[in-house]
């Protein structure tokens, strides 16, 4: 035999005897393994625990404009369980449009494209000061020029019935004239812009097909 095989001979014997001795030691795996970590105290772990119970306490969308726990908070809470794709936020960014846009028809006195945002005793409350306006030949000329505050005031809801009211104040700034029959000025300034003070409730039936909420009552 020659020496070149011999020396080859030995090697793998050599090997084998290494590979038996690992197996003894280390024992037989299959597949991977993740090696073992030992878990450490970690710090962010507590501020984990912490997001965790936030995300479990008071509901920012409606503690951002009531007291948490208060009775307006507790009927929000039950519009949203009545309905929950109800948002707190959204609505408020809707009153402000439905402010603007029921001033304006009312003192433009044109109450038919704010019809269905009225309820019916409110509407016959505008109606009646807009023909009293006209019985008198007198007609008023308005521009609103913002909105300086919104405030949601009080909520309400009753379960018997599914109906949520939402109270809001708003502070408007306009300007406004009132004109007689001859286009003349009997009050009011076109260059002054006068501050407008209303508290109004919405009403609705929560998780109805109707998605409109109605000026359910109008106050200062």
């Amino acid at each position: 035999m020659s020496s070149p095989v011999i020396q080859l001979l030995v090697l793998a014997a050599i090997a084998i005897f290494l590979i038996i001795r690992l197996r003894d030691v280390l024992g037989t795996r299959e597949g991977f393994e993740k090696p073992a970590v030992t878990k450490t105290a970690d710090p962010r772990d507590e501020k984990r625990g912490q997001f965790q119970v936030i995300e479990g306490g008071p509901d920012a969308d409606i503690t951002d404009h009531v007291p948490d726990g208060s009775p307006a908070a507790k009927a929000l809470t039950a519009m949203k369980a009545a309905e929950p794709s109800f948002n707190v936020g959204e609505f408020l960014g809707g009153a402000r449009g439905a402010y603007e846009m029921i001033l304006m028809a009312f003192e433009a006195g044109d109450l038919a494209k704010i019809r269905p945002f009225l309820a019916d005793d409110v509407y016959e409350s505008f109606a009646a000061v807009v023909e009293a306006r006209a019985e008198k030949g007198l007609t008023i000329e308005a521009d609103f020029v913002g909105l300086r505050e919104l405030k949601l005031l009080d909520a309400e809801f009753d379960p018997a019935t599914n109906e949520g009211e939402v109270t809001v104040r708003f502070l408007g700034e306009l300007t406004s004239v009132v004109r007689d029959k001859s286009g003349e000025i009997v009050e009011g300034n076109p260059k002054e812009v006068k501050r407008q003070k209303d508290v109004w409730t919405f009403g609705r039936i929560m998780g109805s097909d109707n998605p409109n909420w109605l000026l359910v009552a109008t106050g200062g």
